[in-house]
């Protein structure tokens, strides 16, 4: 019995080489193949074959460059402009710091100076504001320019100031000559020590909160650093 098994599997071994090699094709026994034209169709052609480059990695949107210069530009273009005022005795300057502690730190200081004599071209003092009123209109109709004279020479008009008499007195005789009359020259100081007061960095946001230091500035005006 094992003989006549191991017979059939011998046999059965020669029959599927003899019809996998296509020896029993004769007989109508051998495995399907592939004609020419199929085989070829099935190939891949290599010069049809596209590599597709792999997608970016997706980055974040970033801010465009003109509303960023917009920013800057807007940043930029805020007026500031530097201030003083003064000269301011000892007890002006207390007054004086006392309205200032108000504003920001680091947006004003006082700094001592020695004030030297100084002379003034002035109109005053007038009986009434509405002299005053007149006497400004007058100027203004010459194109002459004024300004307060300082507390203690109100209700008048200052014409200009000058670091000598002699300056003061020729600029007294020119405004004769534009018509201006009883004008006079005055000494509005003489040498003392003082203070002054400076505003470094007056911007649209601070410039104003500069209107609570009015009653302490002595009816001295913030004009542009020298």
């Amino acid at each position: 019995m094992l003989r006549l098994a191991l017979a059939l599997l011998l046999l059965a071994n020669a029959g599927y080489y003899a019809w996998s090699q296509g020896l029993l094709q004769g007989l109508g026994l051998a495995p399907a193949s592939p004609s020419e034209p199929q085989r070829l169709r099935q190939q891949i052609d290599p010069q049809n074959l596209r590599l597709q480059p792999a997608a970016p990695p997706q980055a974040t949107p970033a801010v465009p460059a003109n509303e960023a210069a917009s920013s800057t530009a807007a940043a930029a273009s805020e007026p500031v402009a530097c201030l003083q005022a003064g000269p301011f005795d000892a007890r002006q300057a207390e007054a004086l710091r006392q309205a200032a502690v108000r504003l920001p730190a680091n947006s004003w200081s006082l700094e001592p100076v020695q004030a030297t004599r100084r002379w003034m071209v002035y109109m005053g003092p007038f009986a009434d504001d509405d002299t005053l009123a007149r006497r400004r209109s007058e100027l203004r109709a010459m194109g002459v320019a004024y300004d307060r004279p300082g507390a203690a020479l109100e209700p008048g008009l200052s014409l200009g100031r000058y670091s000598s008499a002699e300056g003061a007195l020729r600029a007294l005789s020119q405004l004769g000559a534009q018509g201006v009359r009883k004008a006079r020259v005055v000494q509005e100081r003489g040498d003392t020590a003082g203070f002054t007061l400076h505003l470094p960095a007056v911007d649209e946001a601070l410039r104003p909160r500069l209107e609570a230091l009015q009653p302490a500035l002595a009816g001295k005006p913030l004009r542009p650093c020298a």
